[in-house]
């Protein structure tokens, strides 16, 4: 298992990530005027979205069926291996595999 890194933008701040308002235009303009009549037709037409300057997009269905409700205590939560970034480390981490001896 290897390291997973998550970089969150604050709340609202969305709508000013460019590279969301570039990319999504061309995800539009890809699947304009076709029926969205499955889950796998919307997961081809947005992997198949090319920017003019090349952006291309990774897409993949998940069909994980996710249990609603599910509570983590604080003791589970001290268990996970997390190393907070010096900036904003409440929405920039990284978390790494758990060292068993």
């Amino acid at each position: 298992m290897e390291q997973i890194t998550v970089c969150h933008f604050p709340p609202s701040m969305s709508k000013w990530n460019r590279i969301e308002h570039r990319l999504f235009s061309f995800i539009t303009k890809n699947w304009r005027g076709k029926p969205l009549t499955s889950f796998q037709v919307v997961v081809n037409l947005i992997a198949n979205t090319r920017t003019e300057k090349g952006m291309t997009v990774k897409c993949e269905l998940d069909k994980g069926i996710y249990k609603k409700g599910i509570v983590v205590t604080d003791e589970e939560l001290s268990k996970i291996n997390i190393k907070r970034d010096k900036f904003h480390g409440e929405r920039n981490y990284t978390i790494s595999p758990n060292v068993i001896d």
